[in-house]
């Protein structure tokens, strides 16, 4: 009977945890979410053997695109893209499995960022904001818009 109470409390005092990292993970998408220029983006990279998308917040700065990762309570954005070295090179729909790892109705947006292959996936919406950010740049810099 105690092996069972203990049992329990365990559970409880896990599931207490749980429930805890799920408020803190909603409250940190708000309160990036609350400020202007951001906007749902999924990101793949494409180097190496493991290619999986991870869901996040982008958000516009004046020189970079940061970008945060929805399940992390980290301040910081997990990746910052420089808007001199983000290059499209294609946009398209997501297609096959793509389908379930994205939000619904996200476009592909194939990009080169300093060498590296990345994706971004985002509303149609989204891609009109992100793409006039890039065409926005100071001249001088390099920007490539598909």
């Amino acid at each position: 009977m105690h092996e069972l109470l203990v049992s329990l409390e365990v559970a409880g005092v896990l599931a207490a945890l749980l429930l805890a990292f799920l408020v803190a993970v909603v409250l940190r998408r708000r309160r990036l979410t609350a400020r202007l220029g951001t906007f749902d983006c999924s990101v793949r990279q494409t180097r190496g053997t493991r290619r999986r998308w991870a869901l996040g917040v982008a958000r516009y700065e004046v020189d970079r695109l940061d970008w945060y990762r929805t399940f992390s309570l980290s301040p910081r954005p997990s990746c910052s893209y420089a808007r001199r070295a983000l290059a499209v090179t294609l946009f398209r729909d997501a297609e096959g499995q793509e389908l379930m790892a994205v939000q619904p109705g996200a476009i592909v947006v194939e990009c080169r960022y300093e060498g590296t292959g990345i994706e971004l996936a985002m509303t149609s919406d989204a891609y009109t904001g992100f793409a006039s950010w890039l065409e926005s740049a100071p001249p001088g810099q390099n920007v490539n818009v598909a």
